[in-house]
């Protein structure tokens, strides 16, 4: 790690979608820009996602990656409290999951900040 690195939040590395299947979520995270792709592969991992999720209790996390659209497709198992048709919270399809993922903290080099969103 270098001492000029910069801690920052994934919405500013990549924007996100989020969709639903039964007790499953899927969240594609994508990079805002190519020159970011290798620091968001280091780092939002399965292991990164699963801790980020914790107090929504994933049974697993699998990433599938996707490099030539510099983007990444995570599938969260029991994390709906069952699904659309099973779960009393407000957001049955998990459509607002994409939002707590972005809110990752990421290390990245101070030499790509131009590349993040925000940035002028």
């Amino acid at each position: 790690m270098n001492p000029t690195d910069l801690t920052v939040p994934l919405y500013r590395l990549a924007h996100g979608r989020t969709g639903d299947k039964g007790d499953r979520s899927n969240i594609s995270v994508i990079a805002w820009h190519p020159a970011l792709w290798d620091v968001l592969v280091q780092q939002v991992t399965e292991e990164a996602v699963a801790r980020q999720f914790a107090a929504r209790g994933p049974t697993r996390v699998t990433r599938y990656l996707l490099p030539q659209l510099q983007a990444m497709n995570f599938v969260l198992d029991g994390v709906l409290d069952g699904g659309v048709n099973d779960a009393l919270n407000l957001d049955s399809h998990g459509k607002a999951l994409s939002f707590l993922l972005l809110d990752l903290p990421v290390r990245m080099p101070a030499a790509l900040v131009h590349h993040l969103a925000g940035a002028h």
